[in-house]
């Protein structure tokens, strides 16, 4: 069954119901565990004080043991719910997230902001990172790797081969896509940079924090230390007398033992500390990273030597549980029996050294597959949310074609389509057109089309195949306080950025949008038709929009390398209409003096 948007929504709207009464249900649950707590706790002390009237027989202490054994139950019990509780509303989040982002725009991942870079070839003229971007439209990356991963695909393009292994792995995780709603809702409500920290303990830290547990006799002495230890102290309720002096002694020495380690041990625990849940998350994903038999290159490669004889999932559990039981340290009366009697800093130190000879290289290897997992889940959504996209096709020789191609940013319900293609040999397009006509926009669609496909995403067209293009543009210039820099300054920098790139990078594809802003009229006008002449003269494909109609003049000098395109106005009643269509041909129809007119100036 094909699916469409309707029925898409329809279906994210009834997974998120059914994860909302699942919630409701968790949370009485939740509150009834609570109540029979508070009344186990009333029955316990009403028997204390039957036991202060009446006097200590035996039926008392069976009547006090059962709420007690019962309270722990519904202790266990309640953590357990919880959890559950937690995760239902994590789901919830993810679900709820996909109707908001498919009715509003709006989507609750990070928008990129931080990967916006004014200087770089492409991304801020194109809207890539940012909000209202095309990173935040696609983002459901959670983790740091993970939206590092998709910046760099958006950053630049890929080669024929992986652009094709990278459909190929989108499209087998669309076939999986509600697998993928649980691999998001284990990562959610993490910071980012959490799994960073533990790769760089496990890989760069620890190594040398460990060395201390490598001692042979420390390592049989916390062996022995519990039944040392716990021996003399049932002996001491035996025989008491001097048999406690001895049990002091043994406390005192272990203590010391903890105490002299104390810094060891605080660099170990740091940066572990109340992760074990977050561990526990991680070993999910990977769970299921694990669990699916893989057809795609692209994801295959994602498991390095192929799978471990034990999976890393239990790995990562064993490290969770090495961390919870090192944990317990927390607490200071707990912590301190525990030294005492079983030396547990050390026990749990020389424990994680164990698991860090036999499973950190495979646990680092199967924590930094997640990031690779997330990012392209964010495309496998994207795809799943936008069935009406295809996946362009990748030529290998110089070429561009595009059917019914639009802006992805824009809501569908105004979204115009235009086609468009190249020559067999590259040409300079000049599209001219009235202000608000579309001409920017028409830039913006291709240039941000084109990221998509070089990302290996399904682009906004009913069909598109191109060939590798580094996208070269040159269309918000702004002034700079900062760098004393003017407008006009600024123009010749981008300018001089775009020359550099296409002597050295013969797939240049550029895009302009009104040059020389910052200048005169008969100047812009002669810088503007030098630089045509410079792509020309390079044979680099462009798109140059432009309000000055004497450079579509130069058609008629350069019959096989300029193109006139426009977009033009229909006026009504002195109304101006646009239909953002793109035409052949220079614009003839203008709108300044109507817009002038508005604000109450004439042309004569």
């Amino acid at each position: 069954m094909v699916k469409t948007k309707h029925s898409i929504l329809a279906d994210y709207q009834n997974n998120a119901d059914k994860q909302q009464t699942e919630v409701d249900y968790l949370k009485r649950k939740l509150n009834k565990i609570s109540l029979s707590r508070l009344g186990l706790f009333i029955t316990e002390i009403l028997i204390i004080a039957l036991i202060i009237n009446f006097g200590f027989i035996w039926p008392f202490a069976v009547l006090l043991a059962i709420p007690l054994i019962v309270f722990l139950f519904l202790v266990k019990k309640q953590v357990a719910v919880q959890k559950q509780l937690t995760y239902a509303g994590k789901l919830l989040w993810v679900y709820q997230n996909e109707i908001n982002h498919l009715t509003g725009g709006k989507n609750g991942y990070n928008n990129g902001e931080d990967y916006a870079d004014e200087y770089h070839p492409y991304t801020s003229d194109l809207d890539i990172f940012g909000q209202g971007s095309l990173y935040s439209f696609i983002n459901r990356c959670n983790i740091q790797q993970g939206m590092d991963i998709l910046a760099a695909n958006l950053n630049r393009p890929n080669d024929q081969s992986t652009i094709e292994q990278r459909q190929e792995a989108i499209i087998e995780l669309k076939g999986h896509i509600d697998q993928t709603f649980h691999f998001r809702a284990e990562l959610q409500n993490h910071k980012p940079g959490q799994l960073q920290l533990i790769i760089n303990k496990l890989q760069d830290q620890l190594p040398e924090q460990l060395k201390f547990t490598r001692k042979k006799t420390l390592r049989l002495y916390v062996q022995l230390a519990p039944f040392i230890t716990i021996g003399i102290f049932i002996l001491g309720n035996v025989f008491g007398g001097w048999v406690w002096q001895l049990f002091g002694a043994v406390a005192l020495f272990n203590a010391s033992l903890i105490i002299f380690n104390m810094r060891h041990i605080n660099l170990i625990h740091n940066g572990f500390s109340k992760e074990s849940s977050l561990l526990n998350a991680f070993a999910d994903t990977v769970k299921w990273t694990e669990d699916v038999t893989w057809k795609s290159t692209y994801i295959q490669r994602f498991f390095v030597g192929g799978k471990t004889a034990v999976p890393i999932s239990k790995q990562i559990l064993k490290l969770s549980s090495i961390i919870q039981a090192f944990d317990a340290r927390l607490n200071i009366v707990v912590g301190i029996a525990l030294n005492i009697f079983a030396l547990w800093d050390l026990r749990c130190s020389i424990s994680l050294c164990n698991w860090h000879d036999q499973s950190a290289q495979e646990t680092i290897e199967g924590m930094n597959r997640i990031g690779k997992f997330e990012e392209l889940i964010s495309f496998a959504t994207l795809a799943h949310n936008q069935p009406e996209w295809n996946f362009p096709e990748i030529a290998a020789a110089f070429h561009l074609k595009a059917t019914a191609l639009g802006h992805p940013l824009i809501p569908e319900q105004v979204r115009v389509y235009n086609s468009f293609e190249l020559e067999s040999e590259p040409t300079v397009d000049i599209v001219t057109g009235s202000n608000m006509a579309g001409k920017s926009t028409f830039l913006r669609t291709v240039g941000v089309n084109m990221t998509l496909a070089f990302a290996g995403a399904p682009v906004c067209a009913e069909q598109m195949s191109l060939s590798i293009f580094k996208i070269l543009s040159y269309m918000r210039i702004k002034d700079s306080l900062n760098d004393q820099t003017s407008t006009f300054k600024a123009e010749l920098n981008r300018l001089k950025m775009i020359l550099d790139a296409i002597q050295l990078h013969p797939n240049s594809f550029v895009l302009i949008d009104e040059m020389l802003r910052g200048t005169n009229s008969k100047d812009k006008y002669l810088g503007s038709k030098v630089f045509i002449e410079k792509l020309i003269e390079q044979k680099t494909p462009a798109l140059f929009a432009t309000h000055d109609l004497q450079l579509s003049e130069m058609e008629a000098d350069h019959k096989t390398q300029v193109r006139n395109y426009h977009f033009d106005i229909q006026i009504t009643e002195g109304e101006m209409n646009f239909d953002y269509k793109i035409k052949h041909g220079p614009c003839t129809t203008f709108n300044a003096a109507i817009l002038l007119k508005q604000i109450g100036l004439s042309l004569n």
